[in-house]
């Protein structure tokens, strides 16, 4: 595995990208660039990733609504995220993430449609869409699991992965975005392991986060950092190192460098107690 996170230092420069991440002792980054960047300087972090060793993760594609109710607004978000394949692909990167969407007023609002045949037919579509427009050699296009739309479980994911059929399709694991419900809550190593165990070398990123649940009598959920939840760390670091040498797992969500430092320290001597290497 190799351990990533945001990167808070400015930089000019693929050398003075690469100093900063090798100051935080990160061997997997996300995506230094945006889709506007010139071939030359997509080449150029390419290549100083490649020769420092460094994973680039993925290219976030969020912020748009691929099966939004509104078809002019659908189109253009399966283009954004087609631009964002596409640069996965130019860069290097493993994916290009985003959520399948929703059929309420935001992107990732919770909809009672986001659950039914004609939207599981337009998340397919619009995937579809993506790689195919996107085309790319290597990249693949992923959906990162949410409690409130598709993909929210092992058995949805393996359905989307069946009706979509591309090659160019993989799968994005956050395992925190997964526990959705008390009974997940209280196994989350079961959910670990049966997700690992269903998909395998088909991941090609790994959100880490923790989950929290409060005691009030309905359900209520937290995203904390990791360390703070509930989430089987040890579980997940020994599932997951089973998999590609190289699969990255990024850290998100903190508050600041010093979160970020404390969530990277907790990771780490997790795997040292595993015996894994991050």
């Amino acid at each position: 595995m190799r351990l990533g996170g945001p990167v808070f230092t400015d930089y000019e420069t693929p050398e003075e990208w690469i100093d900063a991440l090798e100051d935080l002792g990160y061997t997997a980054a996300y995506c230094p660039v945006d889709p506007d960047a010139d071939a030359a300087t997509v080449e150029a972090y390419r290549e100083a990733a490649r020769a420092a060793d460094v994973t680039i993760a993925e290219v976030g594609a969020w912020g748009v609504n691929p099966v939004d109710p509104d078809a002019d607004e659908r189109a253009a978000a399966i283009d954004h995220c087609a631009r964002h394949l596409a640069l996965a692909d130019a860069v290097g990167a493993n994916c290009a993430v985003n959520v399948a969407g929703s059929r309420g007023e935001s992107w990732t609002a919770p909809h009672p449609d986001n659950f039914d045949a004609e939207t599981f037919d337009l998340v397919v579509d619009a995937v579809r869409a993506i790689v195919d427009e996107a085309d790319p050699d290597a990249a693949s296009y992923a959906l990162e699991a949410m409690p409130a739309m598709v993909p929210d479980s092992v058995e949805s994911y393996r359905r989307l992965l069946d009706a979509v059929d591309r090659d160019a399709f993989a799968v994005h694991f956050d395992p925190v975005n997964l526990v959705a419900s008390p009974r997940r809550y209280a196994d989350t190593t079961g959910l670990i392991e049966r997700f690992v165990d269903a998909f395998g070398d088909a991941i090609q990123c790994v959100h880490l986060k923790d989950v929290a649940m409060g005691d009030e009598p309905l359900v209520h959920l937290s995203e904390v950092p990791p360390g703070e939840g509930n989430l089987d760390y040890h579980a997940l670091l020994r599932a997951l190192d089973g998999l590609d040498d190289d699969l990255p797992v990024m850290l998100e969500h903190l508050d600041g460098p010093g979160a970020y430092e404390r969530a990277a320290a907790h990771v780490r001597d997790v795997a040292d107690e595993v015996g894994v290497s991050v």
